[in-house]
């Protein structure tokens, strides 16, 4: 979900062509699935597409192309830096810490809850672009 929104909001903005915005798992469950039918759902109803997605897992080699690696929750957070090789650069970060606060984004695959996921986000996102002198 946070990878479309962020597209989705840097396209309205016009800066776009700044971000390289690219999302992957930090587990194995769900390699090579489509996005999630609630989230997809949730999404199409804003507008935003998400055919074509497939889910990858995230790899050693993607520390040197990345600047940051946002994971939602700290389970997401553990599981980056053991992958990662730990985090020598300062790369990773919680979503939400952007956004002043140290709770994990709401997982919907636990709770069914989209829409809280939803806000979750977007409060994370804002407090990103903001972090980075984009609002």
């Amino acid at each position: 979900m946070a990878e479309f929104l962020l597209r989705d909001i840097v396209e309205k903005k016009g800066i776009a062509k700044e971000f390289y915005i690219a999302s992957a798992a930090t587990s194995t469950e769900e390699i090579g699935n489509g996005v999630h039918y609630g989230t997809a759902s949730l999404l199409a109803k804003k507008g935003i597409r998400t055919a074509g997605k497939r889910a990858v897992q995230l790899r050693l080699s993607d520390y040197e192309k990345y600047d940051y690696f946002i994971g939602m929750d700290s389970y997401n957070i553990r599981n980056m830096k053991r992958m990662l090789g730990g985090d020598p650069e300062n790369k990773v970060y919680k979503l939400l810490e952007f956004a002043g606060s140290s709770r994990d984004v709401a997982d919907p695959w636990y709770t069914g809850d989209f829409e809280t996921t939803y806000r979750d986000i977007m409060e994370g996102l804002q407090g990103f672009l903001g972090y980075l002198g984009k609002i």
